[in-house]
């Protein structure tokens, strides 16, 4: 029995350490700092100038990687900080690892902290541009967004913002300016934004009715309103979607499957629109991650 106890004892201290590492990782937001590093490598790769991929371009495309993956999971943790207290009132973020105990915010903040100054060193490392965009996110999610969220149903478009950086910061990394290109991407990534929050947020509509969180899906209780801002958005999505082709960075192919993609898009909103229901709102949400993968797929394929 004596000897059983030390080998019971150590089990249970890797779990703790196990569920501690898995808690600090899940801080990070990983789905969220996976899309923002996605994006990014596409804007990178979109910029680059065909037959230049030299062993330069591949240590800048690392350190542009590992700047984004670190400012992006440190702004995340940091979100988690200055959001516990009103997690702890919604059933869908109250077993976040801060509000549940598992980590405390004091340490969490300085974890986040720690991230962001990282992922900015990297960033100025590689480019004044980049490290400027980088820093732009971080204030408008941060000191912007995410107060904003507590008065305003407008919140979203402001969050869209930080949100559709990104690969626009690619891009810009390589072409090393702000590009109509750039843009472009920083316009589709903002449009898209906008039906797929607003279709996660009417799933969690009563979650953030209880967290106090004014969004026009707490306000709208019919979902008409909702429907209508989905619709549009996707509308605007749609023409935005084929600039790339126009402005001549990707080819025939890329305008094609982007104009179907977004008609597919199109018909999930209007299926909400006429449902307004949970299961629609799924449907928009499911077809906008299917949207974004295979335009940025297409995107990578046919690159001109």
């Amino acid at each position: 029995m004596s000897e059983s106890r030390p080998a019971a004892v150590n089990v249970a201290a890797i779990r703790s350490r196990n569920s501690l590492a898995s808690a600090y990782y899940e801080l990070t937001k990983p789905r969220i700092t996976l899309m923002v590093v996605v994006t990014m490598a596409a804007g990178f790769y979109l910029a680059l100038p065909m037959g230049l991929l030299s062993a330069e371009y591949g240590l800048l495309f690392i350190a542009t990687l590992l700047g984004t993956t670190l400012l992006s999971a440190g702004s995340c943790v940091l979100n988690h900080v200055m959001e516990h207290v009103y997690d702890r009132d919604m059933r869908r973020t109250m077993f976040r690892p801060i509000p549940s105990g598992k980590v405390r915010a004091s340490h969490a903040a300085w974890y986040g902290i720690a991230l962001a100054v990282a992922g900015l060193g990297v960033l100025f490392s590689v480019k004044v541009l980049t490290a400027a965009l980088g820093l732009l996110t971080l204030l408008l999610y941060l000191l912007v967004y995410t107060p904003m969220k507590r008065r305003t149903q407008f919140a979203t478009l402001v969050g869209g913002i930080p949100g559709a950086l990104p690969p626009a910061a690619g891009y810009a990394t390589v072409a090393g300016t702000v590009t109509t290109e750039s843009v472009a991407l920083f316009l589709i990534l903002f449009l898209w934004q906008m039906p797929h929050f607003l279709s996660l947020a009417w799933m969690y509509r009563k979650d953030y009715e209880r967290g106090g969180f004014p969004m026009i899906t707490v306000m709208d209780r019919t979902g008409i309103t909702v429907a209508r801002h989905i619709i549009s958005y996707i509308l605007l999505l749609l023409p935005v979607s084929l600039l790339p082709t126009l402005l001549g960075a990707t080819g025939v192919v890329y305008f094609i499957v982007a104009a179907l993609l977004g008609t597919v898009f199109l018909v999930a909103g209007f299926r909400f629109m006429y449902q307004r229901s949970n299961v629609a709102a799924r449907n928009v949400l499911l077809t906008s991650y299917f949207y974004l993968l295979a335009l940025f797929t297409v995107m990578f394929f046919d690159k001109a």
